[in-house]
Parts: structure tokens; sequence; C-alpha cells
């Protein structure tokens, strides 16, 4: 979804709403599986059982680190496994990890680059502990506080009129 590639596909609001569409075809990719729930695992069982072959693209963790289900007891089924990684918005690092940039309650906030980006491991933990989430950026609040980024440009700038 974030890459802008684009290839014919339904929506669905639940797991068990893929099943409705998935006669017709051989290959049945899913994106964003961990927003499906739990009964991904058993659509997804029945589906290979059936014959098809179904592909699920999804985060293994949420923005705090923890498992988000259900991937990670689709992992545990599945026959093949490809863990693709993001690159670090900080450094350039390859990253396994999602920082929301925002304080909001929940676990799920739509959004996209606005309120999050993949970060390495040691980036993530630096950023939870280096600063507090950024002020939301839609509620038109700010601390004054200047950003990592700015800090960062601030430092070569000085550096380079040295």
């Amino acid at each position: 979804s974030h890459s802008e590639l684009r290839i014919p596909s339904r929506s669905v609001r639940t797991a068990k709403d893929v099943l409705d569409h998935a006669h017709e075809a051989q290959v049945i990719g899913i994106d964003e599986g961990q927003f499906l729930g739990r009964d991904l695992v058993a659509v997804c069982e029945r589906l290979a059982r059936n014959g098809k072959r179904v592909i699920v693209a999804g985060l293994d963790q949420d923005y705090a680190g923890r498992p988000f289900e259900p991937m990670p007891e689709l992992l545990a089924v599945d026959e093949y496994i490809t863990k693709t990684l993001a690159i670090c918005m900080v450094c350039g690092e390859p990253a396994n990890r999602t920082y929301r940039k925002v304080k909001r309650p929940g676990r799920v906030v739509v959004g996209g680059a606005d309120l999050y980006e993949a970060r390495c491991r040691r980036c993530y933990d630096l950023g939870r502990r280096a600063r507090p989430a950024e002020p939301d950026p839609t509620s038109g609040g700010s601390n004054g506080a200047p950003s990592n980024r700015a800090r960062r440009a601030r430092a070569r700038r000085s550096r380079s009129t040295a």
C-alpha cells in the first residue's frame, strides 16, 4: 500500500469475506493481514486445503513491538515464509520495527508516513528512550521542541561552518 504498486484487487472487511471472492482465483493475495483478525488463520488453512496458493503480507509486530495477531499464528502454520524488511528512515539500515511518530491512544491508528516510520532496532530503541513521540500534526499542537531531524541538520551546518 505504501509503495503505490497496484494490481486488480477487492477490499474485504473480515477474513471470512475473502472466501466469497476466492472461488475464481488460484492465487489469493492478502495485504495488511494483521487487520483481518484471528479468523485469517482458519481462512488461509481452508484455502490452502482447497488447492489455492495464499500469499499474506502484514506486520508481525505493532508500533510497541508486541506480536501483532494473527500474524504470529499464521507464521506457525505457513509452508513458506519470507520476511521482508523496510529501510530505516533514520539511518538507512534494514528496518524491522514500526515507530509511531505521534501520541494517540489505541493499538491501531490508521495512517501512513505522517504517523509511522520504519526503523531498525537501534533507532527504534533510541527514539523511544530519547524523546517522546512528536505532537500529532493533525491536532495543530506543538510542544515547540525541535525534531531529531532538525537537530541533526543544525549540527551538520555548525560543523560545516566551523
